[in-house]
């Protein structure tokens, strides 16, 4: 989520929290963000992952990727370009390395973490009425009246409705007139929650941060990347997704060293 204009703000609480725990191209998909999957152990699946271009939200301070065409399949027989870009760009993967010191690299996640139970909380129509919504525990509480205990190894996905801003950078980020975002987040006494009292490998917004916009202190990110969870941001199209049921596959960055980096988020049921 950070780009590096930030990181200053949360330093000096992640020197003060210690670690609270160690811890493909998935499918070969259509270009709908829903398809039908025949001959499958599951008959649907949806592309949570917005499409990566220079023109994308970013956090303040960001650069925008760089998209370099090297050769074409006309002057060299065959085409590739070259990209530049900030890890946390696009609907992309928080590693705990990325708030807490000595935390996993995105290259070092257990794999079986990256297949996940997905739960979505909804929270779109609150957010509607207040774009500093967060998932609090009521909400999460709520949900499991509804749907049963969060399972296992879940993931557990915000669903604000957030993702209609995506093609206007400047309604997505929500800045005031004193530069202060606005967009909805975990709380976190949710993240406390979610770590403490149930088993999950992570969480994912379809906003721009882990936490609210308005957060300071990232609070939200010191508590679950110091844990052990990862985070996922700018996630798409989870309003078409089951609020229970779904199983999903993360297509993790795998570079050396990985704060994190853009991920192909495919959710199948």
């Amino acid at each position: 989520m950070c780009a590096p204009l930030v990181m200053e703000a949360v330093a000096k609480q992640i020197s003060r929290r210690a670690l609270l725990g160690a811890g493909l191209g998935l499918l070969a998909g259509r270009a709908v963000a829903q398809a039908q999957v025949q001959g499958k152990a599951f008959s649907r699946a949806v592309d949570l992952t917005h499409e990566l271009s220079p023109e994308i939200p970013l956090f303040p301070g960001a650069e925008p990727m760089r998209i370099t065409t090297l050769v074409t399949v006309r002057q060299n027989g065959y085409y590739g370009n070259r990209i530049d870009l900030w890890e946390h760009s696009g609907t992309h993967m928080d590693a705990p390395a990325h708030f807490a010191e000595g935390g996993l690299t995105a290259e070092k996640l257990p794999v079986e973490t990256l297949i996940a139970p997905l739960a979505v909380i909804h929270i779109h129509e609150k957010a509607a009425r207040n774009p500093d919504a967060q998932v609090t525990v009521d909400d999460l509480l709520a949900y499991e009246r509804q749907h049963g205990r969060l399972p296992k190894g879940a993931l557990v996905a915000m669903h604000s409705g957030w993702e209609a801003r995506w093609k206007d950078p400047k309604a997505f980020l929500n800045q005031d007139a004193s530069g202060t975002l606005h967009f909805p987040g975990f709380s976190p006494e949710a993240a406390e929650f979610l770590v403490r009292e149930r088993e999950i490998v992570g969480v994912g917004v379809d906003t721009l941060s882990l936490d609210f916009g308005p957060s300071k202190d990232f609070k939200a990110h010191l508590i679950l990347l110091g844990a052990g969870k990862y985070g996922l941001e700018n996630l798409a199209n989870l309003a078409q997704v089951p609020p229970a049921g779904a199983l999903l596959f993360v297509g993790a960055p795998k570079h050396r060293g990985a704060s994190g980096g853009p991920v192909r988020a495919v959710a199948v049921w």
